[in-house]
């Protein structure tokens, strides 16, 4: 670690400490993510062996966030391992609050569109190697200003270091981008709970407020099912089967266009594409780019 000086700490992330630090060599401003391992009898443990390997891999594209290096050293007898990523200071929550909060300070709808297409093809990029993110949300999405760039970011150790309910800082983590299989206690599911997360997103990016701002796993349900009617078998099949399913109040599904009054025709059938109950029913990544919605988009410049 005689190869980076600390700047400052910048966040505990949902696995770890996040530091700031200048490359000795190259006067480079990188992140240092600092992960406890939890060892096995021998060496590192090949699940985040592996998690790192596949970090490197995704980290080919433009839309995640690179991984430059990884470094593993024993401190206090404790061993850690430091990923080193590029950094960049903005994340999307900081990036929508820079011009003000609220709906009458909106972000530009072509900005918008432009990160929505970033964010889509860079998810589309995990998912056809095998990866879900599970936690997608505004302070996940990190934003070079300059470039109009957003990359996702906190990818991959989802599986080695299971997703916990709580940060180490003790914040809740949030639970307003969570696809509802999930709250419900689905045991078994895959990248739709990311497309859930990436409407949530593109309604927070219309509105500048969050779309279900739930403060509990039933009330983040109440939100969605107030908005999207509560679901029923004839809805989504199964749905009452699923572990944590009760008896909920029946609400009429609302029209999801007055929640989003900014977002073109275009952009809500986007939207409730990826906000389907059903989760084989919710677009994928790959699809959602050539959703008529990106058509006035020039995607060579993206």
């Amino acid at each position: 670690m005689e190869n980076y000086e600390k700047l400052e700490k910048v966040g505990e992330g949902t696995y770890g400490k996040v530091y700031k630090a200048r490359c000795k060599k190259t006067g480079h401003i990188v992140a240092l993510k600092k992960t406890r391992l939890d060892m096995e009898e021998e060496g590192v443990p090949s699940t985040a062996l592996r998690e790192v390997s596949l970090l490197q891999m995704l980290s080919t594209s433009i839309y995640v966030v690179r991984l430059l290096c990884v470094e593993h050293i024993d401190e206090n007898d404790k061993p850690m391992l430091y990923l080193v990523f590029e950094y960049l200071d903005t994340d999307l929550k900081k990036f929508m609050d820079l011009n003000g909060r609220g709906p009458e300070k909106p972000l530009p709808s072509a900005l918008i569109k432009r990160f929505m297409y970033q964010l889509c093809k860079g998810v589309a990029h995990c998912h056809s190697h095998g990866v879900m993110h599970r936690d997608l949300k505004p302070q996940n999405l990190l934003v070079d200003k300059d470039k109009r760039l957003l990359k996702i970011a906190d990818l991959g150790l989802g599986r080695a270091f299971t997703v916990p309910l709580k940060s180490y800082t003790h914040e809740i983590v949030t639970l307003w981008y969570r696809a509802p299989e999930v709250l419900l206690g689905a045991t078994h599911y895959s990248t739709p709970v990311d497309m859930w997360s990436v409407g949530c997103i593109l309604a927070e990016m219309s509105r500048k407020n969050p779309l279900f701002p739930g403060d509990s796993e039933l009330q983040q349900l109440l939100h969605i099912f107030k908005q999207l009617g509560t679901p029923n078998e004839q809805i989504w099949p199964g749905v009452s089967k699923l572990r944590d399913w009760h008896e909920y109040p029946q609400w009429p599904r609302q029209d999801i266009a007055r929640a989003v009054p900014l977002l073109s025709k275009e952009g809500v059938d986007l939207l409730e594409k990826c906000l389907q109950y059903e989760p084989a029913k919710r677009i994928s990544a790959k699809d959602a780019m050539i959703h008529p919605y990106f058509d006035d988009l020039d995607k060579s410049l993206v």
